[in-house]
């Protein structure tokens, strides 16, 4: 078995009509702006604080 090659292949060029689709695909992320109000917390972020503030009485 041989090691690597030391001068590098050429670009592959693609086949003649082979056309490259591109799809704009969201992350979900949301821009806020800094001065809006904070979002309502996640039911779960919601039961923990109810669970903390019973603790705490």
């Amino acid at each position: 078995m041989t090691g690597p090659s030391s001068t590098p292949r050429g670009e592959h060029t693609p086949r003649p009509g082979t056309a490259w689709e591109q799809h704009l695909v969201s992350t979900g992320e949301q821009i806020v702006d800094d001065d809006a109000p904070d979002p309502r917390p996640n039911r779960a972020t919601r039961r923990a604080m109810q669970r903390a503030a019973r603790r705490t009485k």
